[in-house]
């Protein structure tokens, strides 16, 4: 349920209508012969020699009203207590590239690169290690099988691999079951080619994915003024026009398949030329969209996350940008997406630096999940007495405060709690945090008696190299 709202209930059906009009004037282009099948059995107009599918508004609207019934309003009652999130790991960012502090550059991903990123997530949080980065430097159709190959050798616990394309998936699942996992993939995100195309990879994904009863729906990421027209209403209408018509495509192929849906919104500077995901019209859009989503047809979408920041550069900035974000989104939606997984330039360049400075600011914001405890210890009555008007003592030399310091208290291990002091302190927080990487990879310790696993996974990659490739 959204906290505030940025509709008004008398525009939605204009909206709603709007959305209509897109998918039965325009339709969506979708490079699957099996979609397009499926679409036309459900009722679609399909032109099969421009790949295209438009949506009679009647039974898209009786569609809409379905969605209605099976999800309610949209509008239920909102969490009371502010909801709490997991630290940051290395998880599934695929990053493009990656950020080396000691030299202040960046990279693109290599092979070399992940293992250490592994060495590093391995050692940060004892949890499962999954593909960071994209590696640059193999065939980008046996990445994701060369990526499993570094998990499954220096990972503790290997994550899943993210599968890009849907010829990937089943040399995943073997290579998986070698390591003892079943299903060893990541569907990962699904997106449009903004405006309302869905290209043969993504559909063929997106395809498999429903047959298979994954959830369906896209992460959608539309540029206002781009890839939307630039008002704000008219972003919502094509936005909520390209997220019904995935729904629609996944209950034409399962009518049981379960919906997702997330909305990342773009923003155009018009000075620059430069596209972010952070920009506050952006966001509001993004916002919005969700609000109406949820509203229109009872499904909730998620308004993005705090990851796709601005900055440039690994630091303080990127934290607080990714902060804002991340509470902005709470204060809306009520619902937390965490601080980010160690992210700069809108998600596409990695820093171990970064991940290590948003988990400690987020062990800051996990204290607002945390309800306060009150009892005889914690109202502290007799020290407050014992202080009094704090006449020749405080509360700093009293037991109390040296038994419970750590209950109620921000406690960063390496950043500087002391407020920002300019560029060269902060290379100089850095630095440390640096340092504490490094320690960390160096403290690393492989994981043994895979050998076998990993030649028969290595034999796998070499049949998907002469087939892939």
């Amino acid at each position: 349920m959204p906290r505030f709202e940025l509709l008004r209930d008398s525009d939605l059906f204009a909206l709603g209508d709007a959305a209509l009009d897109v998918l039965e004037q325009v339709g969506i282009l979708c490079q699957n012969g099996e979609m397009l099948d499926a679409l036309e059995e459900w009722g679609a107009t399909v032109d099969r020699e421009n790949e295209t599918a438009m949506f009679p508004k009647v039974l898209t609207a009786a569609f809409v009203t379905a969605l209605k019934a099976e999800h309610g309003d949209g509008r239920g009652n909102g969490p009371k207590q502010f909801p709490n999130f997991g630290l940051p790991g290395m998880g599934c960012q695929v990053a493009q590239f990656i950020h080396d502090q000691r030299k202040r550059e960046k990279r693109p991903g290599t092979r070399d690169d992940l293992i250490e990123m592994t060495k590093f997530g391995d050692a940060l949080s004892g949890g499962a290690s999954g593909h960071c980065l994209l590696l640059r430097d193999v065939p980008p159709m046996l990445e994701p099988l060369e990526a499993g190959l570094v998990l499954a050798e220096y990972a503790h616990k290997p994550g899943k691999p993210f599968a890009w394309h849907v010829k990937q998936v089943d040399y995943l699942i073997e290579m998986g079951n070698i390591l003892g996992f079943d299903n060893w993939f990541n569907w990962g995100a699904s997106c449009f080619a903004h405006p309302l195309r869905l290209d043969k990879d993504v559909a063929d994904k997106f395809l498999r994915r429903a047959r298979e009863g994954a959830s369906v729906g896209f992460t959608q990421m539309p540029v206002g003024g781009v890839s939307t027209p630039i008002t704000s209403a008219g972003f919502i209408a094509i936005s909520a026009a390209e997220q019904l018509a995935t729904w629609i495509c996944g209950r034409a192929l399962n009518p049981r398949v379960p919906l997702y849906g997330s909305m990342w919104g773009g923003s155009m500077d018009m000075a620059t030329g430069t596209a972010t995901y952070f920009a506050l019209d952006g966001m509001r859009n993004a916002l919005a969209t969700a609000e109406f989503m949820g509203k229109w047809t009872g499904v909730h979408i998620s308004p993005g996350g705090a990851d796709y920041c601005s900055a440039k550069v690994p630091g303080y900035f990127a934290a607080w940008e990714k902060a804002y974000k991340a509470m902005t989104v709470a204060a809306f939606t009520g619902v937390n997406p965490g601080v980010g997984s160690g992210m700069v330039e809108d998600g596409k360049t990695l820093s171990p630096v970064q991940i290590l400075l948003e988990r400690e600011l987020g062990m800051g914001i996990q204290l607002y999940s945390k309800q306060i405890e009150v009892t005889e210890e914690t109202l502290a009555l007799s020290t407050i007495v014992d202080v009094g008007f704090g006449i020749g003592t405080s509360y700093m030399n009293q037991d109390h405060t040296l038994n419970h310091f750590r209950d109620d208290t921000w406690l960063t291990p390496t950043i500087d709690r002391s407020g920002y002091n300019g560029p060269e302190w902060e290379q100089g927080v850095l630095d440390r945090l640096q340092d504490k990487v490094e320690s960390l990879i160096s403290g690393y310790q492989k994981p043994t008696g895979r050998d076998e696993q990993l030649a028969k996974m290595r034999a796998v990659v070499e049949r998907a190299r002469t087939e892939l490739v």
